[in-house]
Parts: structure tokens; C-alpha cells; sequence
């Protein structure tokens, strides 16, 4: 089938790829002439593990057209995938969706032909509603548009695609079921489950996996300060939770705060929603601000091992949200390195995705392009993303500092073993070393 992803942002640009590699024709469209510029070159403008080769793979055959000619990519195609951002604003918390309103009025101009659009960007419930209306006023009768969020893990987006837990598709028309079937059919074929509901089923469907996985990660975050306080491990909660089929072990993994380009969004989005048809969410509301506080609480543990600050030469180790991606978006680091640069931290940081344009306004930060550079002669290293090239660092070869600290906030290293090599050593919910 001929395709069309309006948006190359992660979702559209990850999901345009993958289908193309399906065999379909897809035509990825954005109006920022360099991102398309940089995708015709076979480079992708974003970092995912395997994304690149695919990109070259399909352009080269021509099953992948990058393009800012909207007219032609819309009537080339017979399905529409709107893929465009939806972030939250700054002033009320609620759900941007210009974006999503312009990208269906663009269609609606463009084409006089039947159309169907497919709503990929996460968005509130009754937007695909709104956007009925938009179409009727417009006199697009010819437009029908369904629901089908997407579930992509960044780092794992490809995988993800391919194997999929479930393939959601929200219609309060039952034949669109089938022409979506049709273009999953190949991942039906290896097991996937397609997930049938109505539209707005389909959109909340989205909001409350991604608010539930949040809470998951805030509470065993709230449970490893419990576990600090009591000489606990909290990998030994998390283990015997997880062990529970009910409950299940992923997303019980302490750490920072959870951040991304969805879990942030994605639960103000949801309370956003319940205030609109007047329902109090109290656990997601519970969830944000517990998450926003922990960003604090690990900066107070920084003085704390420091004592002062000032003057105190600090490295990090990864500062993206998670490891395997460049998205920077809501991640730990971007809090507690301008705090601690404001202390008079002097602050290096290493990240296998390289500079970000987040630090470079800050005097005392610098970025190193290698390991070793960054924490040679620090007093204090911060492991904040789990990398795998962190996870087998000797850490008395790169730095000779006798009163060297260590700050997993990824609890990638065995306390005893720390303990052994004379390290001193802080980790979350678990015992420190000094």
C-alpha cells in the first residue's frame, strides 16, 4: 500500500521506515527542509540503534520518499498517519494539539479524494471527535479518521515495531478494521495480537499504559528512599514484587526520575483530561509530583557526599534520559547540572551521543569525548545513564583521586566490590560505602 507519515519526528520517522521495510510505499513528509535534506543523504537526525541502515536500505529501492511536497504525498497515498508533536504547554499543563489540527485542515485542502487518517500522535480523549468536526466544516466528508497510537520504546523502536505486544486500532467504523488489519497483516503473521476498540477507546488506551508505567517507576523510586533509611536493598524488593505474575519485574528498576519524550507528557496529559470531563486522577497527580520532587532529592544527595560544592570538580557519565537514545527531553541531568554549575561545581560530562546543546550556554561545563578525559580528576562521578560502555569502568585506572566518589544513580555496580577496591561509593536504595 502507499503511505504517508506526516511528521518525521520519532514516531513517524521510526514507524515510516518500518512499514517501508513491510514492502509498502511510504512517503515521509515534513515541512523542515534539512531534517529532509539529512534523510535523502541515508543519515537518520536521530539516534536509534538501527535506524540508519534501514533508511538506506528502503531509499535505495525506492520504497521510502522523503519529501516537503505535501499535495503529492497526499494524493500518492491511500492511508494518512498523522505523526506530528503534541507537548504539553508551558502555562496550563494541557495538551498542545495545533500541530494535529493543522496537519488534518492540510490534508482536507489538499486532496478531494476518500482519504483515511490514522491519529500515531498521542492524544486526549475526543480529539479524534474534534478533528470530525474540523473535517465537517471544511466539507471533507470524503475523510474518516481512526485511531492507532503507537508503543515505541526509544532504543528499541525497530524491535518494538516488529514484535509488538498488541496493535491497538480505535474506530467507531468496523471496516476500517480490516484495511488496518491489511497493512499489519506481516506482524499479525508472527504473532502479534490486534486490539480492536472504539476511537477514543484507542486514545486513552495510550494515556493509561503510559501513566501506569510511570507509577510503577515512582513507586519503587519512593520505596528505595524507604530502603536507604532502613538498610535495605531495594534490589531485593524490586526481585521479590516482581516475582509476582500479577505485578511483574519491568519498570521496577530504581533510578532518577523518569523523563522522555511520553511518560512527562503523557500524565500531565492524562490529569489534563480528567479535569476537562471532571474527574479528579489523584494517583497520576500523586505520580508527577513525586516525580518532579526526586529530581531535588538527588541533587541534596550530591551536596551531601560533597559537602561544599564550590570549586568541586564533577563528571558525568551519560546525561540523555536513557541510554541508547540522544533525547534529551526531561532528563534528570538537565536539572541537576545547571543547579550544581549555579553552586560553583566545576562540571565535565561525557555521552556516547556527544555535546549537547542544552549545557553549552553554562562557563563551568564541558563536555569530553571520551571516558577516561571526563573523569580523570574528579572528585565526584555521577553514573546517570545506564550506557553499557559504563558498566565495566575501572574506575581506580581512569581517576587516581584516593578520595574518589561515586554516585550510581543506575546502581550499575556491586556494593561489596566497591567496598573492596576502597571506593566510596552511593548507589539508590541500597546500603553506601564510605
Amino acid at each position: 500500500m502507499n503511505l504517508c507519515m506526516i511528521g518525521t519526528g520519532y514516531v513517524g520517522l521510526v514507524s515510516g521506515v518500518c512499514f517501508a521495510d513491510l514492502g509498502n510505499k511510504v512517503y515521509c513528509l515534513d515541512k523542515n527542509k534539512e531534517k529532509i535534506k539529512i534523510l535523502k543523504s541515508g543519515k537518520s537526525p536521530i539516534y536509534e540503534p538501527g535506524l540508519d541502515e534501514l533508511i538506506k536500505k528502503n531509499y535505495s529501492v525506492g520504497r521510502l520518499i522523503f519529501t516537503t511536497d505535501l499535495n503529492k504525498a497526499i494524493s500518492k497515498s491511500e492511508l494518512i498517519f498523522i505523526c506530528v508533536g503534541t507537548p504539553t504547554k508551558k502555562k496550563s499543563q494541557n495538551v498542545d494539539l495545533s500541530f494535529v489540527y493543522n496537519a488534518v485542515k492540510e490534508v482536507a485542502k489538499s486532496t478531494k479524494k476518500r482519504k483515511l487518517i490514522i491519529t500515531k500522535s498521542t492524544v486526549p480523549v475526543g480529539t479524534g471527535d474534534e478533528l470530525d468536526q474540523i473535517l465537517k466544516k471544511l466539507k471533507s466528508n470524503n475523510i474518516d479518521v481512526i485511531s492507532n497510537p503507537e508503543f515505541l520504546r526509544e532504543g528499541e523502536a525497530i524491535r518494538d515495531f516488529r514484535f509488538p505486544d498488541r496493535i491497538v486500532v480505535g474506530s467507531d467504523k468496523k471496516k476500517y478494521f480490516k484495511v488496518m488489519k491489511k497493512i499489519y497483516q506481516p506482524l499479525l503473521n508472527k504473532g502479534a495480537k490486534f486490539f480492536t476498540t472504539s476511537r477514543r477507546g484507542a486514545e486513552l488506551i495510550k494515556y493509561a499504559s503510559n501513566a501506569f508505567l510511570a507509577t510503577k517507576i515512582t513507586f519503587i523510586n519512593e520505596l528505595a528512599n524507604l530502603c536507604e533509611q532502613t538498610n535495605i536493598d531495594i534490589g531485593d524488593i524490586a526481585l521479590g514484587m516482581g516475582s509476582d505474575t500479577r505485578i511483574g519485574g519491568r519498570f521496577l528498576r530504581a533510578g532518577p526520575a523518569y523523563g522522555g519524550s511520553c511518560f512527562p507528557k503523557d500524565t500531565k496529559g492524562l490529569v489534563s483530561t480528567g479535569n476537562k470531563f471532571k474527574t479528579d486522577l489523584t494517583i497520576v497527580k500523586s505520580v508527577i509530583k513525586s516525580n518532579e520532587n526526586r529530581k531535588k532529592i538527588h541533587t541534596q544527595k550530591i551536596k551531601k557526599i560533597l559537602g561544599s560544592c564550590k570549586n568541586k570538580k564533577i563528571a558525568f557519565l551519560g546525561v540523555t534520559f536513557k541510554p541508547n537514545t540522544d533525547d534529551m527531553r526531561d532528563s534528570t541531568s538537565l536539572k541537576m547540572i545547571p543547579h550544581l554549575s549555579k553552586l560553583g561545581a566545576k562540571i565535565k560530562y561525557y555521552d556516547p551521543t556527544g555535546e549537547k546543546n542544552e549545557f553549552k550556554h553554562l562557563k563551568n561545563c564541558i563536555f569530553e569525548k571520551n571516558i577516561k578525559e571526563n573523569c580523570k580528576d574528579a572528585d565526584l562521578i555521577i553514573l546517570h545513564t545506564e550506557w553499557d560502555e559504563f558498566k565495566s569502568i575501572d574506575f581506580k585506572k581512569i581517576n587516581k583521586n584516593k578520595r574518589l566518589k561515586i554516585f550510581d544513580l543506575r546502581n550499575l555496580f556491586n556494593v561489596n566490590e566497591m567496598k573492596s577496591r576502597k571506593i566510596e561509593y552511593y548507589s539508590i536504595g541500597r546500603q553506601s560505602f564510605k
